[in-house]
């Protein structure tokens, strides 16, 4: 059985696979802090109190934070017996190389996004993940991912208005009634709201004329549902789409190693 660990800068998510879905997915915060055995006894927590009785022999790991793979290593080897593959090292297989930049390190969470994709949806997309920043990923008709764009997340950006101005609340990130807000909270958040849609509809419609073609946008990450609420920014919206994709990069390295 599979461990699928996603790890983000804010949360971190655990998923089993048994290689046709997902038995069950968990969240934590993101702590580079926690010990090995403390992953084992919350993990181990969850699976008798949902009643998921099996054997996990096998880890993958995308960790956007570097601090936390380690520990994520020593929890694979001591409780699981194995070795974890961990998508950006040189062991670990793409199915398809990007093409960026010589020396470019691209983040493992945009290269799982973009396997994920290809598998489901074939080539030629523009990849939206809202999490901590806000990333736009292209990815070429063979599914290499070919650069993009990181722009600061909603939540980030909320929080540094925040500190900047000690006047304005924190607010949550909602689809206000109206455009035009009447009072401080709901002006902040028709500006997060409606300015994040401008965003993603002006830069994905930049990318296809660039690219001279049009392009299927996927969305994804924790609020790409409440922006396709908006407008027509997507044309599929999937909330499983960074643990679908490594479980295609864990498959693809079993078939060619």
């Amino acid at each position: 059985m599979l461990l699928a660990i996603d790890c983000g800068n804010t949360n971190t998510v655990f998923s089993i696979w048994d290689g046709s879905r997902f038995l069950t997915t968990w969240r934590t915060k993101t702590d580079w802090q926690r010990t090995a055995d403390q992953y084992f006894v919350w993990l181990t927590s969850l699976m008798q109190s949902q009643k998921v009785d099996v054997k996990i022999d096998e880890v993958i790991v995308s960790a956007t934070v570097p601090r936390v793979v380690f520990n994520l290593r020593v929890l694979a080897d001591r409780y699981f017996n194995c070795r974890p593959m961990v998508v950006g090292k040189p062991e670990c297989l793409l199915p398809t190389p990007p093409r960026v930049d010589p020396g470019t390190a691209v983040g493992p969470d945009r290269l799982v996004n973009t396997a994920g994709a290809f598998d489901r949806h074939g080539g030629n997309l523009i990849v939206v993940d809202f999490g901590t920043a806000t990333t736009l990923d292209v990815v070429d008709d063979d599914g290499a991912y070919v650069g993009g764009v990181i722009a600061p997340g909603v939540n980030v950006s909320l929080e540094a208005f925040h500190m900047a101005a000690a006047a304005l609340p924190h607010v949550d990130v909602t689809r206000p009634e109206r455009v035009i807000g009447t009072n401080t909270v709901a002006c902040m958040q028709s500006g997060a709201f409606w300015g994040y849609i401008g965003l993603v509809k002006e830069i994905t419609a930049r990318i296809k004329a660039e690219r001279g073609r049009e392009m299927t946008v996927i969305g994804t990450g924790g609020l790409a549902s409440l922006f396709a609420t908006g407008d027509q920014l997507f044309d599929r919206v999937e909330d499983d789409l960074t643990m679908h994709g490594l479980t295609v990069i864990h498959q693809y390295n079993k078939d060619h190693t």
